[in-house]
């Protein structure tokens, strides 16, 4: 109540507040943004509530605009620079700013627009992916599962597609293809970023996963890993991580690395409470979440996979 209270409030009084800033320092509220936040996360952030509070309707087009277009998908290397180019122009204008004056904010202010609509489009990517239904007569589904084993299990061909060996890497039956139906396709591509990229991680996760005491059934715990990054990636939580890490335009590579990281980390977590059997998993699991909320909620966070483990 009281923190509804403060966001009338604060809403009411912003512009006089926007005002009084402006005249001691003579900048916009993105120009001390982009002057006075660190890059990354804490000025993408702040660039992004500053556009979305505005109450400018040539920003509040622009903002609708670049929501339109990170929807669809239209952001990609051919298109952005024109993307980018038509959104300083129209903050340059709007703010009455000077780019000779100014020749540093172009810069600052296109990569946050980079960065924020970047994410907003990464977001769209991975609820296509999750919709896609792995189908077994897809052959490129197939040599997809089929890469997951190889991946996994190096040394130990399958004796056929439809097998109790998928028990082995944690699926729930003899065919694979019923453990997909939450996460889709996007669940059976991270198991396989995962196996591919860190391979030493992941085999250190797959051999936890067979503990006599503590074991879990590694790829069921992993397309639950799936289930939860996009949930934070949903909510806005994994802004941080993304922002902190992509140097371009966010791409689905980034949230394959932010899973494995969210994987990796689970593995230590579960194995370190010691839980009497699987029937604790949505309890540790919500914990574990739980800590990588906070951990996100600092605007400097970056996850890395422990480079002991794995060469990143």
């Amino acid at each position: 109540m009281i923190g509804n209270v403060w966001s009338i409030i604060s809403w009411y009084f912003r512009p006089l507040i926007k005002w009084f800033l402006h005249q001691t320092t003579q900048m916009c509220e993105l120009q001390r943004i982009c002057y006075g936040e660190p890059s990354g996360a804490p000025r993408a952030l702040g660039v992004e509530r500053s556009l979305r509070q505005s109450r400018n309707n040539n920003i509040k087009q622009l903002v609708n605009n670049l929501d339109n277009l990170s929807r669809q998908r239209i952001i990609t290397i051919k298109t952005e620079r024109g993307i980018l180019e038509e959104a300083i122009h129209t903050v340059l204008l709007c703010k009455k700013i000077n780019p000779l004056a100014h020749p540093d904010f172009a810069k600052s202010f296109g990569k946050c627009v980079e960065l924020i609509w970047g994410y907003h489009q990464l977001v769209a990517e991975c609820e296509e992916r999750r919709k896609i239904y792995y189908d077994s007569d897809n052959s490129g589904h197939e040599l997809l599962l089929l890469k997951l084993w190889n991946l996994l299990k190096p040394n130990e061909p399958l004796e056929s597609r439809v097998t109790k060996q998928w028990q082995d890497i944690g699926f729930q039956g003899d065919d694979p293809k019923t453990d997909f139906r939450g996460m889709g396709l996007l669940g059976l591509e991270n198991l396989v970023f995962f196996a591919e990229e860190y391979p030493t991680a992941a085999s250190h996760a797959l051999l936890h996963s067979v503990h006599p005491k503590y074991g879990y059934a590694y790829a069921i715990v992993g397309i639950n890993i799936t289930s939860m990054a996009l949930r934070l990636l949903r909510d806005g939580t994994a802004k941080t991580h993304i922002f902190n890490t992509s140097k371009t335009l966010p791409t689905i590579r980034a949230f394959h690395q932010f899973y494995s990281y969210l994987f990796y980390e689970f593995d230590e977590f579960w194995i370190e409470s010691k839980p009497n059997n699987m029937m604790e998993f949505s309890s540790i699991q919500e914990k574990f979440e739980s800590t990588i909320r906070i951990a996100l909620a600092d605007p400097t966070t970056v996850f890395r996979i422990n480079l002991s483990v794995d060469n990143i």
